[in-house]
């Protein structure tokens, strides 16, 4: 949204509320018939409060009190019109006990603030889904880095299977699956990228170099060919 980034003088709220306002009217309109506006809007409110979840259809579609298939055909109003996008789980048929459900991440982070009523930076930074958005925003930047690029196939996935362990994001390039953790503070410790062996298990998989996005203020090596990456260089 460059226009309320260039003019900090703007009511930001009164901006988002025209934007919902426009997006509602004319652009889901062009893609599909809705139906009803106001559960169309709580279905958006709910979906940006899940933004760095995994992706529970049911639980979105009992808070806006709509079937599970109306539920899931506007989410894919959503990623269609590229608020949200779907991370999809990385799995191999090797590897049986992989969670396959995706993440949902809500891609304008400064409308899914207005939407869940976070009414300021501050506020926003300090909260319960400040860890979330972080994640979102990070994802987010990798993702328009591929699309700028002109690549529109994401070679983007997440690790995540029943025992808990997680990796917030993978990159494969050329058979090499690239290990990305996402942490929203200033002190990053080789206990960040534990995680990052389990993809030594996978057959017909090399694990490459690998990295925390965070807080720090340099670019510098965490242990091995792992680095730690300023969120500011995305």
């Amino acid at each position: 949204m460059p226009e309320i980034a260039l003019h900090p003088e703007y009511d930001w709220q009164s901006f988002y509320a025209a934007y919902v306002r426009t997006y509602i009217e004319r652009d889901v309109r062009k893609l599909t018939q809705v139906g009803d506006d106001i559960k169309f809007l709580r279905f958006m409110t709910a979906a940006a409060s899940m933004t760095g979840q995994l992706l529970n259809l049911a639980s979105l579609a009992r808070d806006v009190n709509v079937s599970p298939p109306t539920a899931e055909r506007w989410l894919s109003i959503l990623v269609a019109a590229n608020l949200v996008f779907l991370l999809q789980p990385y799995h191999t048929s090797v590897l049986k006990r992989a969670i396959k459900t995706p993440k949902l991440y809500f891609l304008d982070l400064g409308l899914a603030a207005y939407l869940t009523k976070w009414t300021s930076p501050e506020v926003l930074k300090t909260g319960a889904v400040a860890g979330a958005f972080f994640e979102s925003f990070v994802v987010g930047e990798i993702i328009k880095s591929y699309q700028n690029a002109g690549i529109l196939d994401l070679p983007l996935y997440f690790y995540r299977d029943r025992a808990g362990v997680e990796i917030d994001l993978l990159i494969e390039r050329d058979g090499v699956l690239h290990p990305i953790e996402i942490k929203k503070h200033a002190d990053p410790t080789p206990s960040d990228i534990r995680h990052f062996a389990v993809l030594d298990k996978l057959a017909n998989v090399k694990r490459g170099s690998g990295c925390v996005v965070c807080m720090y203020d340099k670019l510098t090596t965490l242990r091995g060919d792992n680095r730690i990456v300023p969120v500011g260089w995305l």
